[in-house]
């Protein structure tokens, strides 16, 4: 087994989050949309969201194009997306930049300690985020608040 920081990175675990993207496929049935662009590695992110008439998030599409560890993020976020505010997620966005930022604790969010072994790589940061600043690009474009 390879013991050397790439092989800390992509775990197991992190490698099969990258998988299941593929349940969160990108439809026409999603009106907010939204984008990203890591700076610092290039990696895309093209979104969907749907949400309730009470501006709950009831669904999620994407298409990534990102390293194994956006794409994890990506799948870690979209779990735990059903039913959050716009708000939830801009402070869960937030808690995840000081933290890349600054250390300190791991942000709020559902499996999230899946990718902790990234924040030791700067290279890797843009594509953690990446996901989440698409979403709240969506969410953006919502007359919604909550």
């Amino acid at each position: 087994m390879n013991t050397g920081p790439a092989g800390k990175l992509y775990t197991p675990e992190l490698l099969a989050l990258a998988t299941e993207l593929a349940h969160f496929r990108l439809t026409d049935d999603l009106p907010l949309r939204g984008e990203g662009r890591s700076r610092t590695c290039g990696s895309t992110a093209s979104l969907g969201l749907r949400l309730t008439g009470t501006g709950l998030i009831d669904a999620v599409g994407m298409k990534i194009s990102a390293c194994a560890i956006g794409q994890a993020s990506a799948a870690i976020m979209a779990r735990g997306l059903g039913g959050k505010t716009s708000v939830e997620l801009s402070a869960v966005q937030q808690q995840i930049a000081r933290w890349l930022e600054h250390g300190g604790p791991l942000p709020e969010w559902p499996g999230f300690e899946a990718i902790e072994p990234a924040g030791a790589y700067s290279g890797r940061h843009g594509a953690i985020l990446l996901p989440w600043n698409a979403a709240l690009d969506a969410l953006s474009k919502a007359n919604v608040t909550g």
